[in-house]
């Protein structure tokens, strides 16, 4: 069946800060110079804002380029930091740690980025962006010649068989002169374009982190507005990159968090468990005594930095956000990046539709611009902090001092990254971890956390998490890695079931909080992660 089409100049896969700066900045220049300009932004999520998760801590410069008057216009950043804190946690001590450079934030606030989505949103859709949530891009539009046509929405109503049910309704097609990607981390059509178009050709692989947050309703007397902790150490070996957030919101709210780099190497490890052990420790438990979890969400981000960034352009498209790689991990802030990627990316954008017959598909400015930005030089400057830390805790930090005080992000080479799966060891090889049971008060079990993530799916459509190899599982991870997909899904959706003729893999797709670790993780990449149906996945509540 021939389907429905509309017609933009510019389409946008993704209403996160990237994105939304995007249309924003487009809108806003086409409003200045009397232009028409169209702009479509879809989002797979049941509302904009309903599938970000960060810390977060934001930085305001980008915002203050896009909208100089944010503040007049109840931009919801309502609690600026007050002071850092940066702990070493033994199981049961804490040391008191100079605070690193990179991670002072005085003039920084702390934020519901969901909740500043929804407002850049509400500014979108004021100049005349047209939004479309629930609707997931599902597929990628070519032309004749090969270059990027726009993209097609998933079909809506279609059974685990394949076929059409009763609700079936027809996914529409949007083209564009220019299509923007604004996925986010591991971007499943992002995924494609770079296969296609060979955007990884001389980048390094891109190298992750998996972020497992709360946040939290606590007692009053210990909730102090604009306090920021992180800590490193336990419960990590120092073989492990990772570390938590602890953020003091407004309204007797704190965001509580642990970030483990998928780059580690014992599959008996389990990032969930290790974030909820962490807030057992006496310096942590503290703030939770007699508080109220609220909500709980998971996210992949994208850790390789300046040398694993690919080709942002490509004919008919352009990369933008953490979708490209743009987060500035020893500031462990993204979102200053992810917004200066959307306006640069619409300044250049802008410029290549005033000419009605282009010389070349694809929008060769954009990545000029970047690289004559500030974005640029600070991505750079930290280029080796993240990739040190595969000598260790102590000899990441005894590095990143060296690379931050003496050669002050300029030294002479740049560490290479490494493609997370390949880092795992054989379970055989590896000490087992025993985790202790949660206590239902300070640490939960998996399913609890999925229920208040509000993670909703159709039970009926195909599982949109394909395995290349149905036999792999079993046969290679299970045998091999005692498989880590049971531990490194921070939602449960994978499970060995125990049946007569053997173990098997169950695959429980509705709890998926579209994290992507599963993707980026598995040691045989078996794992597709693609699109559900829209409006499918979480609903975060101010995260």
């Amino acid at each position: 069946m021939t389907r429905e089409s509309m017609e933009y100049d510019v389409v946008i896969v993704g209403a996160g800060p990237s994105g939304l700066s995007t249309a924003i900045r487009l809108r806003q220049l086409a409003e200045r110079d009397g232009r028409e300009l169209s702009v479509c932004v879809v989002e797979k999520g049941s509302e904009v804002g309903a599938h970000i998760l960060s810390g977060a801590v934001v930085e305001p410069r980008a915002l203050n380029e896009l909208i100089p008057d944010w503040k007049e216009r109840g931009a919801p950043l309502n609690t600026p930091v007050q002071e850092d804190r940066f702990l070493l946690l033994s199981e049961q001590g804490a040391r008191k740690l100079p605070t690193p450079p990179q991670m002072h934030n005085e003039g920084n606030y702390i934020v519901s980025l969901g909740n500043l989505c929804r407002w850049l949103g509400e500014q979108a859709e004021a100049l005349g962006v047209e939004i479309y949530p629930g609707f997931a891009a599902a597929e990628v539009l070519f032309d004749d010649a090969g270059s990027v046509r726009g993209i097609a929405t998933g079909d809506m109503g279609v059974t685990r068989e394949g076929e059409h049910g009763p609700n079936y309704a027809q996914g529409i097609e949007l083209h564009a002169r220019q299509t923007v990607f604004s996925e986010g981390c591991r971007g499943s059509l992002t995924k494609g374009l770079m296969a296609r178009y060979g955007l990884r050709e001389g980048a390094d692989p891109q190298t992750y982190g998996l972020g497992i947050k709360e946040l939290w309703e606590i007692d009053p007397a210990v909730h102090q507005p604009g306090l920021t902790v992180h800590t490193v150490g336990w419960p990590l070996t120092s073989d492990t990159y990772g570390g938590s957030f602890l953020y003091h919101l407004e309204d007797n709210l704190v965001s509580v968090g642990f970030v483990v780099g998928l780059d580690y190497s014992n599959p008996h490890l389990s990032p969930y468990e290790e974030f909820q052990r962490f807030k057992t420790h006496p310096e942590i438990r503290k703030y939770f005594e007699g508080g109220r979890r609220i909500s709980y969400g998971a996210r992949a981000l994208s850790e390789g930095g300046f040398q694993s960034l690919p080709r942002l352009t490509f004919p008919g498209g352009l990369l933008v956000g953490d979708t490209a790689g743009f987060l500035n991990v020893p500031k462990i802030k993204g979102t200053h990046m992810s917004m200066k990627s959307g306006i640069e990316a619409a300044e250049a954008l802008f410029a290549y539709l005033a000419d009605e017959a282009p010389a070349s598909p694809e929008v060769t400015a954009y990545p000029e611009r970047l690289k004559a930005s500030w974005l640029w030089d600070e991505l750079y400057t930290v280029r080796n902090v993240r990739p040190s830390f595969r000598w260790g805790l102590w000899g990441g930090m005894a590095y990143s001092a060296i690379d931050t005080f003496v050669l002050r992000g300029r030294a002479p080479w740049t560490l290479k990254n490494h493609a997370d799966h390949t880092q795992l060891r054989k379970a055989s090889e590896c000490p087992p971890i025993v985790y202790p049971k949660p206590d239902g008060k300070i640490s939960f079990d998996r399913l609890s956390s999925v229920f208040i993530s509000a993670t909703n799916h159709e039970e009926e459509q195909p599982c949109h998490l394909r395995l290349k190899n149905a036999e792999v599982p079993i046969k290679t991870n299970l045998a091999l890695y005692d498989a880590p997909e049971q531990r490194y899904c921070p939602a449960g959706v994978y499970e060995i079931v125990q049946e007569a003729e053997g173990p098997r893999m169950q695959i429980n797709a509705q709890n998926c909080l579209h994290c992507k670790t599963c993707d980026i993780k598995d040691p045989t990449q078996n794992i597709d992660w693609a699109v559900p149906e829209g409006g499918g996945g979480p609903n975060y509540p101010n995260m």
